[in-house]
C-alpha cells in the first residue's frame, strides 16, 4: 500500500519567470529550468489509483493518457488552479469526477459544458471520503472564493495540503490539532511582510498559521517570484523543518 505525491507546479498565478521581468529569480528561471514554477498543483498515487489536486495546468490531456487519471481534488476555481479543465472536458468515453467546493459560479462555462467531467459530487466542509485505503477530508481555508484544503491519512500518514490561504479559519485550526502531521504543504507566494497580504500568506503568515499544530515537515509552495529572490539571499532563515517545493519534486510519503 503506496502513498506518493508529485509536485506538477509550485508557481503563483504569474508563475517563474514572469512575463518581462528581469528580477534575479526570473533570470535565473530563465537560464536554469530547474528554477521554473508552473501552475500549483500536486499528483497523489494513492495505491494504485492516480488523483490530481487541481487541474491548472493547460497540457493535462498529455500529462495523463486516458484512463490513468481516476480523479481531481480542486481547491477552488481560479483560473490558475482550473484552467487545464477546459481543454481535458472535451475527452471521449470516459468520466471523471472533479471533487471541489459548492461553488455555484465555478469557473468559466464548465459548469454549462461539463463534457467528460463530472461536477455532481462538491464537498460539505470537514467531510471524509474514501480513496483506495486512504481516507481525504476537505476542510475550509481563506481565501476570495470558496476553498478548500485537503487532508490524506493513509497507513499512518498524515498529509495536509492548503492551498490558496491566509491563514486558517479558527475551526480547521482547531480540527488540524487533533492530527500528527507529517507532512504539511501550505500556500507562501511572498517574502516576510510587514503587512498581512490579503489573499495568500508571506513567510510570516505561513509560520504562524502554523503555530499550535504538530507538523514534522513544512513545505512551502505556491511560490511567487519576490520569494524566490529573497530565498536567493535568505533561506538558511527558515526553521529546519521547513522545505521549499520545487516542480517534479517527489515525495515518498512515510511514518520517519
Amino acid at each position: 500500500m503506496a502513498l506518493e505525491l508529485q509536485f506538477l507546479g509550485t508557481g503563483n498565478a504569474p508563475q517563474v519567470p514572469v512575463y518581462n521581468c528581469y528580477c534575479k529569480a526570473c533570470q535565473r528561471a530563465r537560464h536554469e529550468p530547474r528554477f521554473k514554477r508552473g501552475p500549483c498543483s500536486v499528483v497523489l498515487l494513492i495505491d494504485d489509483q492516480q488523483w490530481l489536486i487541481d487541474g491548472g495546468c493547460t497540457d493535462l490531456c498529455e500529462r495523463f493518457p486516458a484512463p490513468s487519471l481516476k480523479g481531481i481534488l480542486q481547491t477552488h476555481y481560479h483560473a490558475d488552479h482550473a484552467q487545464g479543465l477546459l481543454h481535458l472536458r472535451w475527452g471521449a468515453k470516459l468520466s471523471i469526477p472533479v471533487w471541489g467546493p459548492n461553488d455555484p459560479q465555478g469557473f468559466a462555462d464548465l459548469y454549462k459544458h461539463p463534457g467528460i467531467l463530472d461536477f455532481s459530487q462538491p464537498w460539505s466542509e470537514f467531510e471524509s471520503r474514501r480513496i483506495g485505503g486512504a481516507t481525504v477530508t476537505a476542510v475550509p481555508l481563506n481565501h476570495s472564493k470558496l476553498c478548500l484544503g485537503y487532508v490524506i491519512e493513509h497507513d499512518g500518514v498524515c498529509v495536509a495540503y492548503l492551498m490558496d490561504t491566509v491563514g486558517l479559519p479558527q475551526r480547521t485550526h482547531d480540527w488540524l490539532t487533533t492530527k500528527q502531521l507529517n507532512y504539511c504543504i501550505v500556500d507562501c507566494s511572498e517574502p516576510p511582510a510587514e503587512q498581512t497580504p490579503r489573499n495568500h500568506n508571506d513567510v510570516n503568515s505561513a509560520l504562524a498559521m502554523c503555530d499550535g499544530l504538530s507538523i514534522q515537515h513544512l513545505i512551502f509552495t505556491h511560490i511567487g517570484h519576490e520569494l524566490d529572490e529573497w530565498l536567493m539571499a535568505h533561506a538558511a532563515q527558515l526553521p529546519s523543518h521547513v522545505d521549499i517545493a520545487f516542480d517534479g519534486m517527489h515525495l515518498q510519503l512515510s511514518v520517519d
